[in-house]
């Protein structure tokens, strides 16, 4: 059943969508520093380029079926018809399962490759347009990596997500640069670095280890580029343009906690998605993942004066106020990032 859909899904013809879009983009006849940080940060980008086809080893040798993750955070175990499979069905399960989380960072890589060149033209100051090139180098790298890991090593790519595809194309499509920023480099490149974080902690392949290292080195300044850049943005934002900024936030992360969770492994399967859907939202490693995913996003929107009353009311529904008074550095420091 497994084999089949896979044969299934590499016929899939490769597509090429096409979005409409509409931006006001600005010079910058002001070649000084005017956003403090900035340039501080630009530097460091250059500092810290590197070449994923000659410093991660490809040569290593990676079995997909086994010892990329641990069993003990798989959400479907315990899942009746998760048990029934033999020991053989269950490996190559586990190989679906990275290969559609490492597909999914693929796509989200393209999107922020993207919105990153979009930056390059809609923000208004130099010095941000200097480090948005310096993160279209970036994010072209991580496709490329990640691309290369799945077709090389995994052999299997899956599609993009629908609600992940909906949040990009939101983003991607938004004419406002802020909005650009805080759908990706705020929420999105957030979402990305906690897990990440969690895939560096737990994985012990090492190609994959060190090339997920590589990546999130490059995603903290991502996320740290957004926050110098709206720094200030909101606070004297008038209130219609606000409850906007708002009502994305909230609707951006609802998103993705409550409908990012990897329930498209039911289509290999031929299992009702609804009902994986379901189990992996009540499972203990899936609950942890969702929360813990928060874990840099909400201090972030609280730094920039966006954890407003409405957005703290959803964000306590959802149940990742927790992390309001998080410290994104220490994590990096924590992951030897810093």
């Amino acid at each position: 059943m497994i084999d089949d859909a896979v044969n299934q899904l590499r016929r899939l013809d490769e597509e090429l969508e096409t979005l409409l879009t509409s931006f006001d983009t600005s010079y910058a006849w002001n070649y000084g520093s005017v956003k403090e940080g900035l340039r501080d940060l630009y530097e460091k980008a250059k500092r810290e380029q590197w070449n994923g086809t000659t410093q991660l080893a490809w040569d290593t040798d990676v079995d997909p079926e086994r010892g990329i993750l641990p069993d003990m955070v798989n959400p479907l175990a315990g899942y009746p018809p998760y048990e029934r499979l033999t020991a053989r069905e269950k490996a190559r399960l586990r190989h679906a399962q990275v290969a559609l989380q490492l597909s999914q960072f693929l796509h989200g890589e393209q999107g922020a490759l993207i919105v990153a060149s979009q930056l390059v033209g809609a923000v208004p100051w130099i010095d941000a347009k200097y480090y948005a090139g310096t993160q279209t180098m970036d994010e072209a790298r991580h496709v490329e990596v990640f691309s290369r890991y799945l077709r090389e090593k995994l052999e299997w790519q899956w599609p993009v997500n629908e609600s992940l595809k909906e949040l990009l194309d939101a983003t991607i499509k938004d004419s406002r640069w802020d909005l650009k920023y805080l759908g990706m480099q705020i929420i999105i490149e957030g979402l990305a670095m906690a897990a990440f974080g969690n895939l560096f902690q737990i994985t012990h392949e090492p190609l994959l280890k060190e090339l997920i290292r590589y990546v999130m080195k490059d995603e903290s300044r991502h996320v740290a580029f957004g926050v110098l850049s709206l720094a200030d943005h909101y606070r004297d934002m008038a209130a219609g343009e606000l409850a906007d900024r708002e009502e994305f936030v909230i609707y951006a992360c609802e998103l993705m906690r409550n409908r990012l969770v990897g329930d498209q492994i039911a289509s290999v399967m031929g299992w009702n998605r609804d009902e994986v859907k379901r189990v992996v939202l009540e499972s203990a490693p899936g609950q942890m993942f969702r929360r813990m995913l928060f874990a840099r996003v909400v201090p972030n929107l609280r730094r920039l004066g966006l954890l407003t009353a409405r957005v703290r009311e959803a964000f306590a529904r959802l149940g990742i106020l927790e992390f309001e008074h998080a410290d994104p550095e220490a994590q990096d420091r924590a992951l030897g990032l810093a």
